[in-house]
């Protein structure tokens, strides 16, 4: 009997030991991932001491989703609480100077469209400041917290609410449902676009009615008008703004933005930039001495990066570009003080970074070779707010105080512990053409290093992108090898982060270089690891990932299946149907008509006598980005050719798959169609 219970005893404990060597794994589900909360970017108080956000809960029924304004202290000491718990959702959230109270733009009962409230801190309900009928946006507080502006889209002329309200009354009684065009562009994304243009308001803190101050401004009067960026100046009596006066140029040119000035009051505006760059963003320093703004130039390049300039105020003299030596992409950035601290893309990952306005000079903060840092916000002691994520775990906020890290918001941490998600690892390939190129090389949930799994080649849209360490809710990385392939995604030339050299590469050679990189750098995956199974590779991606996927099908024939979603198979098509057109005259070196080497030797429909590989092909009805009618010729092709292909095509969606019902099943039938041509 003791030699019985010896032996049982034995097997219990072998048993342990390898459950505890092979865990059960679980991964990351499409069903855990729409359940997973989605926090915003967080708004620091000027103490530095609390920090708002929004946090939203959601689900496979859309009418139930909803987004709250949350409160928690940067110390960590105070675990956060829900502010406030409207159906709509806040946005555009922000403090008041003193730190007492929160602004938001929502729309709650009774709003057409969003308008601001204002919420104390001491308690009660949140109060409705405007009644709007052209709505709020991206609205700011002057820094003595007496005046608050914020921008709104009226029809051209229409200065006051009373004429914006009647203009709509009489729109409404035409009979007649068409548009009539006389400029470019006429769609954007997944709208159609109208007269409408985006005006300046201010009004005071206290609720004052809402004043329309462009109403002498004579840039409004352009056909091609279009408002950037804005801010209070120094002495907060007057707003500083970046408008385009010749955006209906952009059939044919790159339109410039340029800076003005206007009292808070309204009146004519002043002019302050005609020097040919284009200015987006208007901050200024903490002292008032300095404008800061982002701008780039306007040649005949397809990307340009956007630098950082100072100028003296109010002179608007001794022009300075601030972090001249940086050469990488700003995520977005904040002016604090007599720095700025700036969230910048650099191979992979998203860094923190401090800027002296005065000498230009970079520092580091946060920041390593993983992970992504977004969504700054600092305080005048200097404490940081900002959001965190990597390819494992959804954006969460943290605060920085003291030297310390500290994670605020915790919302998903309970779930994502339970999952089984590996780390990505990171290999650079030197190419045939002698470029350095960095891919991502992803495991599958559950990964047992003596099996050989298949290879998924996933390609990366912009294409100025690039994969990053960061957490994705439409090609979401884990969910796509979750079935047991192994996942390569390469950062080609045209990718970002890298130097605005390496993204400029792509002009004149937007598939067969960038392709080749791509396919190196998975052969060279192949090499490196034993447990990627070469002999069963698919390829596929969205936008411009799409168009990988078809110039694939168009080169190579070493792929089991591919997946093209919203991608281009026709690029002299896809130049005059999408909404913006230049940029891909740019790319191919001039017009469709005009006969260069690109246009005749790097469009994929041209070779479509190789097509062969099985191919899933998926677009949004509303795509106008990359419209359906390339997915229609393709698919003609595919069928004119009996390749084996299916097409899905989603009512009602753009550019991305967004209803959490639609996104589930493009899941599944990726899925499917990977498992039926890469299974052993």
């Amino acid at each position: 009997m003791k030699k019985l219970l010896s032996v049982f005893g034995f097997l219990l404990c072998l048993v342990g030991s390898l459950s505890a060597q092979n865990p059960v794994s679980k991964p990351l589900t499409h069903e855990i991932m729409v359940k997973l909360k989605k926090v915003g970017a967080p708004q620091i108080s000027p103490d530095g001491k609390w920090v708002i956000y929004s946090q939203g809960e959601s689900s496979y029924v859309v009418e139930d989703n909803s987004s709250d304004l949350w409160l928690a202290s940067t110390d960590g000491q105070v675990a956060p609480r829900k502010l406030t718990s409207s159906k709509g959702g806040e946005d555009g959230y922000f403090w008041h100077p003193k730190g007492d109270k929160i602004y938001f733009s929502a729309k709650r009962d009774g709003d057409e469209v969003a308008q601001l409230y204002v919420l104390s801190l001491q308690g009660g309900e949140a109060q409705r400041l405007t009644t709007l009928s052209t709505g709020v946006s991206g609205a700011k507080i002057s820094d003595d917290g007496k005046y608050i502006a914020f921008t709104s889209r009226v029809f051209p002329m229409a200065f006051t609410d009373s004429l914006s309200k009647k203009m709509v009354e009489e729109k409404k009684k035409i009979k007649t449902k068409a548009r009539v065009y006389t400029t470019f562009p006429i769609r954007y994304w997944d709208a159609w676009l109208d007269e409408k243009q985006g005006h300046v308001f201010v009004m005071d803190a206290s609720g004052s009615a809402p004043k329309n101050i462009f109403k002498d401004v004579s840039i409004v009067e352009s056909k091609g008008f279009r408002l950037g960026g804005f801010s209070f100046s120094p002495d907060n009596q007057s707003i500083v703004f970046s408008a385009s006066s010749d955006f209906h140029t952009s059939a044919y040119q790159s339109p410039t933005f340029n800076l003005y000035q206007i009292s808070i009051s309204g009146g004519k505006e002043k002019a302050l930039t005609s020097d040919g760059m284009d200015y987006t963003g208007v901050d200024f320093t903490g002292d008032g001495h300095y404008l800061i703004t982002t701008g780039n130039l306007n040649g005949n390049k397809l990307y340009y990066l956007p630098h950082v300039y100072r100028f003296a105020w109010p002179a608007m003299t001794g022009k300075m570009e601030l972090a001249a030596k940086l050469d990488r992409p700003l995520n977005d950035y904040v002016v604090a003080g007599s720095d700025m601290v700036a969230s910048i893309e650099d191979q992979g990952v998203d860094r923190l970074v401090k800027i002296s306005t005065e000498n230009g000079s970079v520092s580091p903060l946060l920041g390593g070779d993983m992970g992504s840092y977004t969504g700054v916000s600092v305080a005048a002691s200097g404490a940081l707010a900002f959001n965190y994520q990597h390819l494992g775990a959804a954006p969460e906020v943290y605060s920085y105080v003291g030297s310390k890290k500290l994670a605020i918001s915790k919302c998903n941490d309970g779930v994502l512990a339970g999952l089984d998600m590996p780390r990505p690892e990171v290999i650079w390939t030197t190419t045939s053409r002698g470029k350095k190129v960095r891919s991502m090389v992803l495991k599958p949930a559950g990964f047992d290093p003596n099996k050989k799994y298949p290879l998924f080649v996933l390609m990366h849209g912009g294409p100025a992108i690039s994969i990053k360490d960061n957490f994705g809710y439409r090609w979401n990385a884990h969910i796509l090898g979750a079935p047991g392939y192994v996942l390569v995604m390469t950062d080609y030339t045209g990718s970002t982060g890298y130097g605005e050299k390496f993204t400029q590469d792509i002009q004149y050679d937007p598939f067969r270089g960038p392709g080749n990189e791509i396919l190196e750098a998975a052969a060279d995956a192949i090499k490196r690891f034993s447990y990627i199974d070469g002999t069963r590779q698919a390829a596929g991606g969205a936008s411009y990932g799409g168009h990988f996927a078809n110039w694939m099908q168009a080169t190579t024939t070493h792929f089991k299946c591919l997946i093209a979603h919203a991608g281009l198979v026709n690029s002299e098509a896809q130049w005059g149907t999408s909404d913006v057109i230049w940029g891909r005259e740019l790319m191919n070196g001039g017009a469709p008509w005009v006969p260069t080497k690109t246009w005749a030797e790097q469009n994929p429909m041209r070779y479509a006598a190789n097509f062969k590989t099985p191919m899933l092909l998926t677009v949004g009805e509303n795509d106008f980005r990359v419209p359906i009618n390339n997915t229609i010729e393709n698919w003609s092709i595919h069928q004119r050719l009996k390749i084996p292909s299916k097409l899905i095509v989603f009512p009602g969606e753009n550019h991305w798959i967004l209803n959490p019902e639609n996104s589930k099943f493009h899941y599944q039938e990726i899925a499917a169609w990977l498992a039926t041509y890469l299974k052993p």
